[in-house]
């Protein structure tokens, strides 16, 4: 009994991190993307540096997301 309370507990704990991860990864690249139009805005040669680097970054965040999604996956069995 114990035992089945434990996993349905980490299960759930799992399932709870795999969506704060991804709504983490959500709110910063929404962030990231939000700063570099304002960055546009204000120097518009440096547009292409700007973007690069956003893309960049954006990369970034969802690697992390993906991995912090995968290993509450694979902690669930």
């Amino acid at each position: 009994m114990i035992s089945l309370l434990t996993e349905g507990l980490a299960a759930m704990g799992c399932g709870l991190g795999a969506g704060i991860a991804t709504i983490g990864a959500g709110i910063g690249i929404g962030k990231i993307g939000g700063s570099a139009m304002d960055a546009i805005a204000r120097q518009p040669e440096a547009a292409g540096k700007i973007q690069t680097n956003m893309i960049l970054t954006a990369a970034f965040v969802e690697g992390c997301a993906l991995f912090a999604i995968a290993a509450c996956a694979f902690i669930i069995k």
